[in-house]
């Protein structure tokens, strides 16, 4: 079983016989197909962590589309965009506006420049200087919730900010998030922030070493409950062998098809996952 496996397991079962529900509450989402309140049952503050060294965290209990995660990834850290238009998949379509703009979310924020003594950086940039310059700062993070933006934002951020730290030349990450869906988010973005680790580390001679996951608020929709509780009586395959070019020194020279897996397996779904908006 993968260590990913493993966590997603715990995590739901502890969702599902310790959480709370929000059915008393007046809730925001709804659910696509027909409007409805799309509660959930949820629990406050889980925290997980991944070793990049032993193994990559992907699920087998469902597939996790590694590289349409990686290209939204880059979509956010690399172009800094909020143009659903310079994504190459779907995901985002259901915010943008009539312009294809989320706004002055995720990427937007990542590319404001500011003003440092060094000179002038957005977020991304000044993570690289520092990984490279400046190793030993316990002051390389990156947040992209800016209150006074919000009301700029066709959604506001989820995952919402990291912070990096160096320790034996191993670059660790720890990733803070407001809420999360755990049956259609949790494995994108854990997948996405381990592959954000490894790149950020070979660009600047490091090891990728610990994912740190802090989620505020998981929880499973109503709607979802069978389709989890299907996933946990499956049996879990080995984790696959990651691999990213290694050619690759250049942060803005990544792209999709830099990153792949050896002997990825999963379980088929068989499916449609209900969406909640």
């Amino acid at each position: 079983m993968s260590r990913a496996d493993q966590i997603f397991i715990e995590n739901c079962k502890k969702i599902l016989h310790e959480g709370v529900w929000d059915r008393g509450q007046a809730v925001r989402p709804r659910w696509e197909e027909d409007g409805a309140a799309a509660h959930t049952i949820k629990c406050f503050a889980l925290v997980n962590r991944y070793d990049l060294r032993r193994e990559f965290p992907i699920l087998t209990l469902r597939r996790t589309a590694l590289k349409t995660c990686v290209d939204e990834l880059l979509w956010i850290w690399q172009k800094k965009s909020s143009s659903i238009r310079e994504l190459g998949s779907h995901v985002w379509d259901q915010w943008a506006d009539e312009n294809g703009s989320i706004g002055k979310a995720y990427g937007y924020q990542l590319g404001v420049r500011h003003r440092y003594p060094e000179g002038e950086f957005d977020q991304v940039d000044r993570v690289l200087f520092d990984l490279r310059h400046n190793p030993a700062s316990r002051r390389i993070m990156t947040n992209i919730y800016v209150h006074a933006d919000l009301h700029e934002m066709r959604l506001y951020p989820c995952a919402y900010s990291m912070t990096f730290n160096v320790a034996d030349g191993r670059l660790n990450g720890l990733l803070n998030q407001r809420s999360q869906d755990m049956l259609t988010a949790n494995n994108w973005n854990v997948c996405q922030y381990a592959v954000l680790l490894h790149m950020l580390a070979q660009c600047t001679d490091l090891e990728a070493g610990e994912l740190v996951h802090v989620i505020a608020d998981a929880h499973i929709y109503d709607r979802h409950i069978p389709l989890v509780e299907r996933l946990l009586a499956l049996e879990p395959y080995e984790a696959p062998r990651f691999t990213l070019d290694p050619a690759i020194r250049d942060f803005y020279a990544f792209g999709k098809d830099s990153v792949s897996l050896e002997g990825y397996r999963w379980h088929e779904l068989g499916e449609k996952i209900p969406i909640a908006v």
